[in-house]
C-alpha cells in the first residue's frame, strides 16, 4: 500500500513568507518518510465547505514546479485538475513541462471543476454539468494526443486544435499516468475505463468503495477494458495520527478492495504531520498488500 501526501491548505504557519519554506520543508520529510505522492488541489479559493474562501491558495502547477525542485522521487500531480481552467492544448504542455522538469515524475489528475464561487469570480466560464463532462472527456483525448507524437489536429465538439505540437515530450513513458478524480457512476467511472491509468474516490465506506468499484468493472466490461490495468486510489478521511487503527483498519478494508494508494490530508503543522506519519504510519502500511 503507498500513500500520498494531499496538501491542502496553506494557512500554517500563517506568515505569507513562511509557505515556501514550510512546502519545501514537508515536501522533503514526506519523501524521506516513503510518501509515493505529493499532490495539491487545483483550486484558486479555499473550499467554502471546509474553510473559510479567502484562506491562502496558490496556483496548482506552479506549487508542484516549485516541489519538483525539492523533490527526487515522489509523483507529482494535481487532485484534480479542473478542466473548465486550462485550455485542453495549453494543460498537455503545462503536464509535460512539470514531467520533464521533474525528471519524469508527473501525474495528470483531471475532473469536471464543480466550485461555481472561484469560476464565476475570476471569470472562469460556468457552463452545465452535461457540457463540463464532454470538454473533460475532449481534453483527455487532446492531452493523450499530444503525448502520443501526433501532431495533427484535433476537431471536437467543444474544441478545435489545429496541430497538437508538444516537444519535448513527456519522459515518462507512453506517457504521464491520467487519473481521473470522482465517483460518478454514469460519467465519471465510464471515462475511467475508457482512459484513465487511475481513479481517485473518498473513502465513504467500504459498501460504497465496494458498489463504485463493481460499477467501473462493468463499464471496462462494456469498454473492452481490462479492469485490473486501472489503479485504484482512495482520498482518506480518518485521522491517521488522531485515529491510528480505526486509519490502519480501513486501510485494510480498501486494500481488500484492491486499492494500492492512498492520499492523507494534514490536519496540523504540515511537515510536522509529515514527519509523524512517516514514523507512526507508514511502517505499517508495509504490512498490507
Amino acid at each position: 500500500m503507498r500513500i500520498g501526501l494531499h496538501y491542502w491548505t496553506f494557512t500554517i504557519p500563517s506568515e505569507p513568507e513562511m509557505i515556501a519554506p514550510t512546502l519545501a520543508r514537508t515536501a522533503r520529510i514526506a519523501e524521506d518518510a516513503g510518501f509515493a505522492s505529493f499532490t495539491v488541489m487545483d483550486h484558486y479559493f479555499q473550499m467554502e465547505a471546509t474553510a473559510p474562501a479567502d484562506e491562502p491558495m496558490l496556483e496548482a502547477y506552479t506549487t508542484l514546479g516549485f516541489v519538483a525542485a525539492h523533490t527526487a522521487r515522489m509523483t507529482l500531480g494535481v487532485l484534480v485538475t479542473g478542466v473548465m481552467y486550462r485550455y485542453p492544448g495549453l494543460l498537455a504542455k503545462i503536464v509535460t513541462t512539470l514531467d520533464v522538469l521533474s525528471g519524469g515524475r508527473a501525474r495528470l489528475g483531471i475532473g469536471a471543476s464543480w466550485y461555481e464561487r472561484e469560476q464565476r469570480g475570476l471569470g472562469v466560464p460556468v457552463v452545465p454539468v452535461g457540457e463540463r463532462f464532454e470538454r473533460l472527456e475532449e481534453t483527455i483525448q487532446i492531452c493523450l494526443q499530444m503525448w502520443s507524437g501526433n501532431n495533427g489536429p484535433y476537431e471536437g465538439r467543444h474544441y478545435r486544435l489545429a496541430e497538437t505540437l508538444c516537444v519535448p515530450a513527456p519522459l515518462r513513458r507512453p506517457h504521464p499516468p491520467v487519473m481521473i478524480g470522482g465517483g460518478g457512476e454514469k460519467k465519471t467511472l465510464l471515462l475511467v475505463a475508457r482512459y484513465a491509468d487511475s481513479c481517485n474516490l473518498f473513502d465513504t465506506s467500504a459498501d460504497e468503495v465496494r458498489h463504485k468499484l463493481d460499477v467501473l468493472r462493468a463499464h471496462c466490461a462494456a469498454e473492452g477494458r481490462d479492469y485490473d490495468s486501472i489503479e485504484k486510489t482512495l482520498v482518506m478521511r480518518v485521522p491517521p495520527l488522531d485515529e491510528p487503527e480505526a486509519f490502519l483498519t480501513a486501510v485494510r478494508e480498501y486494500a481488500a478492495l484492491g486499492v494500492t494508494e492512498i492520499q492523507v490530508t494534514p490536519d496540523r503543522h504540515p511537515a510536522e504531520f509529515a514527519e509523524q506519519v512517516g514514523e507512526r504510519i507508514v511502517p505499517r502500511l508495509a504490512e498490507i498488500g
